[in-house]
């Protein structure tokens, strides 16, 4: 199944171009000097107009996750695992995706993640696995 793919701006291009050089982008602040998510033309925490993505690791930790056992269209495959990663980099730093290549049974809040990849058209979704 074919996944719905985002509209790019001139703020969120770097996040999902990123991908094709593996490198996950999240928008930083130069004036308060914090990443926040998602990318947006003016920092949420003082309204800076200073920011622009910044590469980050790619590491975090599952915080919460839920496991989808809905066949919501018939191509898609169950069971599948959406999670909130919170990235290294900062305390309260959250992106939200799927977690592959992890059984669901094995899915815990604790786990660490890395990024990867997929490419569908011009978009690098990234997706998280588990980061032994």
């Amino acid at each position: 199944m074919q996944r719905k793919l985002p509209r790019l701006t001139a703020e969120t291009a770097p996040f999902w171009h990123g991908g094709s050089a593996g490198v996950l982008n999240i928008h930083y602040c130069g004036s308060c000097k914090r990443y926040f998510h998602p990318p947006a033309p003016v920092c949420p925490t003082c309204w800076s107009l200073e920011v622009g993505p910044r590469a980050v690791s790619g590491r975090g930790t599952v915080m919460t996750y839920t496991i989808n056992y809905q066949v919501w269209h018939p191509d898609l495959q169950v069971p599948y695992v959406i999670a909130i990663i919170e990235l290294e980099e900062q305390p309260g730093l959250r992106i939200t995706s799927n977690v592959i290549g992890v059984q669901p049974e094995q899915m815990a809040i604790g786990m660490p993640v890395r990024v990867s990849f997929t490419q569908l058209e011009d978009i690098w979704l990234p997706l998280f696995e588990e980061d032994k």
